[in-house]
């Protein structure tokens, strides 16, 4: 019952797939040529706070943590191309936009649009994007870090799946795998996992390394052998 679904799924989408995104990267490009992301106005996330004893440091460590997501996203092609990705997910989406609704982060937006640097980087980035060429040069760089990130996202993959399938060769792993899937609260997780956007770059992944008749004879072997072994 896998492989049919999975081979029913676009496995050759790229990011960003519709007009929403597009418009979404050319936004990137400005901030990420701004001072939000090149001024220091937010503090790093304390690596040793205990989430969820605080709603309102909560909040703060979401903002500290997002930003400097953001950040890192603007030089990792691999996490550009993962952001975008995480963008398609309506949950992910409606916490973001409840962040931003808070009143730690009006607060927070507040005091860095008060920052003299961060203004007159703001001018500057104004001035620059008025610029038909630098603007275009701007979203030309990050749409080629999404196309480099995407790439090296679903490599990674397809490396994973390929390890988790000669994992399964062992009769031992097997048969642990197939006891786990019998476990209620395991497939749940999987329910869970399956609407990551993040799970959707193995099933991509999976779907690729189905083109090849060996490599999916193999899969059929091996989804012929776990339902053995789950109706013991």
């Amino acid at each position: 019952t896998i492989l049919p679904c999975l081979e029913s799924l676009d496995h050759n989408q790229t990011l960003p797939p519709n007009p929403i995104l597009r418009a979404a990267m050319k936004v990137f490009s400005v901030l990420v040529s701004s001072a939000l992301l090149s001024f220091g106005c937010c503090q790093a996330a304390d690596p040793d706070y205990v989430y969820g004893r605080d709603p309102k440091k909560d909040a703060e460590y979401d903002i500290a943590t997002g930003m400097a997501g953001i950040q890192q996203a603007a030089k990792d092609p691999k996490l550009l191309a993962q952001l975008f990705q995480d963008m398609q997910d309506p949950e992910l989406m409606a916490e973001a936009k409840k962040m931003m609704e808070s009143p730690e982060w009006k607060k927070k937006m507040k005091d860095i649009t008060k920052d003299k640097s961060f203004k007159s980087n703001m001018e500057k980035t104004a001035k620059m994007m008025e610029d038909p060429d630098e603007a275009a040069k701007m979203q030309a760089k990050y749409e080629h870090m999404m196309k480099v990130g995407n790439e090296a996202n679903r490599e990674d993959a397809r490396n994973t799946m390929s390890e988790a399938m000669q994992a399964m060769n062992d009769p031992k792993t097997m048969a642990q795998a197939a006891q786990m899937m019998k476990d209620p609260s395991f497939q749940d997780q999987m329910a869970k996992m399956a609407k990551d956007p993040a799970f959707k770059k193995y099933v991509s992944a999976m779907q690729e390394m189905m083109q090849d008749p060996a490599t999916k004879l193999k899969m059929e072997q091996m989804a012929s052998a776990m339902n053995t072994h789950l109706e013991l």
